[in-house]
């Protein structure tokens, strides 16, 4: 503790001189904001002078010991109240008194206790499930108010149990297809990997895994999440108004929480599908003091499909498995700590493979302070690894193989300070230290190993982080922060310098020069200032804005129609500049129905976007040395309308979103220098989510989609060369055409068994159709020239030949009807 106490000095020395340094005008702004963030908190704490006590203690699951995110404790007689943060844990101050405590949290029953307030206590609340008897309308005990109370926007939490009820493909829960049927929420098409938010490209988007990163969330090219649904318990997707103690990516933060184990008891839990399988086991460490849950899966695609692969196909590899682990154990009153791991690959190909695969572990320790004042340390290693090639090279043959990594480590630690009922303070900071593995390839020729290796690059980013979140009066509440973070480029590596050209044009090579270990090659300071404000119309409804900054370090290299694995990542570097946004939003949020049924929401945006990278034509980046000479600086612009409606309660649930957008780019060499649509622009997206419990064992489910087609690049004419057309764009526009739009239609029903009394086995059947209209919806398309063995497919599925031709054909991932079944149960 000691260490990071003197850590944390040291930064803080440094964002002191830094600022003092930054004296002149251009940084006035930033002065005049951290100036208010100090005197805010010294007026409201002056104003709560009079002696006062705290509760404080942690919120759990009465049946299985699970710390609950985000669950309401409300005071009645003072017209407060706070949320349990990611630990379940809360702390109230209040004058002395007697107040009635009433906690509550979506799906379990309220929990109220009147506590006589004289003294400091501790008070740690269990919280029983609600029974689910089918009625005509089913009332829960909670009050769905939090996205009008809360004064974060642009924030979308989904809980495991809702998850599971949105018909996925093959019966498979996924949690990135459930993020993508949010509002501002958008995919390049079926089969992509990652996912788009609010303009952003996938690598803008801040995936974590119990605060430790994940660089590519899918498995099987996009199909199926790296997120196995039986170890996870919380998802929450952050838009906009993004937290300071957030930073690195400019879009989105997906925070995923995995589930701590059954404290109570042994349980396991699994489930049979056409693809694939998963088991999961969870239960006490000594007695309750601690638990543990270990999840594993694997397809088998490989395994029951290899009768049928011959020909081209024998010896074909399509497998994936992932195991998600977790344990925390309790070391006292104060203190306790949480071990996570995930570890997963995929492999595809038959003599040609493709091979990538995440490890990742976090170690955490909570300590408790005292009443008011909560710490969490976090520690993560994070390895990465991409590669293809022929994988097993014969004796006397010829192989290629390629791997390449990203490999970082971090600490971060972060207190919460909950001054006073009014004021709660986020402050810590976090240093990453990452090592790029841009490439090794081995080239075998006739029994002939010759090696390409490319320079490791390392880095190391710094963020120290301050915010306040402030209830002005009863209408106006604020969270206002600041995050000062720095990149440096370190040896041992190499620089190179470049001579530009024309614009658009690649660079000349100039020189290059070698740095030793731990030499510094360049350094970014940027400031991300952090605004949130909601002003509170009524009980039912609120408008909240939001402005923030924020900076990323590390880029993702792809230029394809959809990023794929093997995509290469690379640092910020003397020709690399760090990516940054800045947004702004404004929106209505409004609950209506008895016991606010029914939420929704009415958000806009304003998003712009500068060093975004961009490629010159014809651009290398696979085993490139000189990479940086073929990359663009541009910029971006990003705006939107986003319309929510949610029904939480009752036998029919779901929510329909919809969001007009316009995303665009502009870089100066590409499009005659005026801006152009970016290849993940859709500016219609329509997604509606349903469920109904037709009696208690049978509940049907189904998904409808709709999305404007992807801005393609298609050549305009074309020209003859040796007999063969050859296809050309003489207008020299980028993204000059739109695939046509999207539509899909998912349907599933769950049959759940009969539930008798004392009976610890339970299961569940799905059935699933996916994609059951049957449409061919276009990932893609690109145009070929006509040649002696091509034929066009013509009236009555005739074959025309037609000589010196070019044609648009347009390429679909899913093209039919894909049916599933799966078993799951638990005991």
């Amino acid at each position: 503790m000691i260490i990071f106490m003197i850590q944390y000095l040291y930064y803080f020395m440094v964002f002191k001189n830094r600022m003092l340094a930054l004296s002149n005008k251009k940084y006035f702004p930033f002065k005049i904001f951290v100036t208010f963030i100090f005197l805010g908190l010294f007026f409201s704490n002056s104003l709560f002078a009079q002696q006062k006590y705290s509760i404080s203690g942690v919120v759990q699951d009465a049946a299985n010991g699970e710390e609950l995110i985000g669950a309401t404790l409300t005071i009645k007689e003072a017209n407060t109240g706070v949320a349990t943060n990611e630990y379940g844990f809360f702390s109230i101050t209040l004058p002395q008194g007697e107040y009635t405590l009433i906690v509550s949290y979506l799906g379990y029953k309220e929990f109220t206790q009147v506590v006589s307030l004289n003294a400091n206590q501790k008070l740690n609340i269990d919280l029983s499930p609600e029974s689910t008897q089918l009625k005509e309308v089913v009332v829960s005990s909670e009050k769905v108010d939090k996205n009008v109370r809360e004064v974060q926007m642009s924030v979308a939490q989904i809980d495991i149990k809702q998850i599971r009820k949105i018909p996925a493909l093959l019966g498979e829960v996924d949690v990135v297809r459930s993020v993508q049927l949010l509002p501002g929420v958008s995919t390049v098409g079926e089969g992509a990997t990652g996912f788009n938010v609010r303009g952003g490209n996938i690598d803008q988007n801040l995936i974590l895994i119990d605060e430790a990163p994940v660089y590519n969330s899918a498995h099987l090219f996009g199909f199926f999440s790296v997120f196995n649904p039986d170890a996870v318990k919380d998802v929450k997707l952050i838009k906009g108004g993004i937290p300071a103690n957030y930073g690195g990516r400019l879009s989105s933060i997906l925070d995923v929480r995995l589930k701590d184990g059954n404290s109570k008891k042994f349980a396991v839990k699994g489930g049979l599908g056409l693809i694939f399988s998963r088991l999961a086991l969870e239960g006490p460490i000594n007695k309750g003091k601690g638990s543990y849950v270990i999840a594993g899966r694997r397809s088998y695609v490989d395994v029951v499909g290899k009768p049928f692969l011959t020909g081209a196909f024998e010896g074909l590899k399509a497998y994936f498995y992932d195991v998600t682990a977790k344990a925390n154990y309790s070391l006292g009153a104060k203190d306790k700590i949480y071990l996570s791991g995930y570890l997963g690959r995929d492999v595809f190909g038959s003599g040609f493979q493709f091979n990538w695969g995440s490890a990742n572990t976090s170690f955490r320790w909570n300590h408790i302070f005292n009443n008011k004042l909560f710490m969490n340390v976090t520690s993560f290693y994070s390895n990465y690894d991409y590669r293809l090639g022929t994988i097993n090279t014969t004796t006397g043959g010829d192989g290629f193989e390629w791997k390449s990594n990203i490999i970082n480590t971090s600490i971060k630690p972060d207190f919460t300070w909950y001054l006073n009922p009014k004021n709660t303070v986020t402050f810590g900071f976090q240093s990453l230290y990452y090592n790029f593995k841009p490439g090794t390839a081995k080239v075998t020729v006739q029994n002939q190993e010759s090696f390409i290796t490319l320079p490791d690059k390392y880095g190391l980013e710094n963020a120290l982080y301050a915010a306040n979140e402030q209830t002005v009066n009863d209408k106006l509440s604020l969270q206002y922060g600041l995050r000062f973070s720095s990149f440096s480029f370190l040896g041992p590596s190499k620089s190179y310098q470049f001579r530009d050209n024309d614009l658009g044009d690649r660079k000349s090579f100039v020189s290059v020069t070698n740095h030793s270990w731990g030499e510094n090659i360049k350094t970014y300071y940027n400031f991300e200032p952090r605004l949130s404000a909601k002003y509170q119309l009524n009980e039912a409804s609120a408008i909240k804005t939001s402005y923030n900054r924020t900076v990323q370090y590390i880029h993702l290299v792809s230029n394809t129609a959809a990023s794929v694995p093997l995509d290469v990542w690379t640092p910020s570097t003397n020709n690399i500049k760090p990516q940054y946004a800045d947004q702004v939003a404004l929106g209505y949020f409004r609950n209506f129905g008895q016991n606010n049924d029914y939420e929704t929401s009415i958000e806009g945006y304003y998003k712009k976007m500068g060093n975004q990278l961009e490629y010159v034509d014809e651009a290398d980046l696979l085993l490139n040395e000189f990479l940086e000479g073929d990359l663009l600086s541009g910029k971006g612009r990003a705006y939107g309308l986003e319309l929510y409606l949610k029904k939480n309660t009752g036998r029919f649930t779901g929510w329909i979103s919809y969001t007009l957008s316009k995303t665009e780019r502009q870089t100066n060499g590409v499009n005659r220098n005026e801006w152009y649509n970016s290849r993940f622009d859709r500016p219609h997206n329509l997604n509606v989510v349903a469920s109904y419990d037709l009696t208690e064992r049978i509940s049907v489910s189904a998904n409808v989609i709709f999305a404007s087609g992807t801005p393609i690049t298609l050549q305009t004419d074309k020209y003859i060369y040796e007999g063969m057309p050859v296809a050309h764009d003489a207008t020299m526009r980028r993204n000059n055409y739109r695939i046509p739009n999207t539509y899909r239609l998912d349907l599933s029903a769950t049959y759940k068994c009969k539930k008798i009394e004392g009976r610890k086995y339970t299961w569940d059947i799905v059935f699933a159709v996916y994609n059951a209209t049957n449409r061919r919806n276009p990932f893609s398309i690109f145009r070929k020239a006509s040649d002696p063995d091509f034929n066009f497919v013509g009236p009555n599925d005739t074959n025309i030949k037609v000589p010196n031709q070019t044609a648009n054909i347009r390429y679909s991932i899913i093209g039919s009807i894909i049916p599933a079944i799966t078993y799951n149960f638990s005991f």
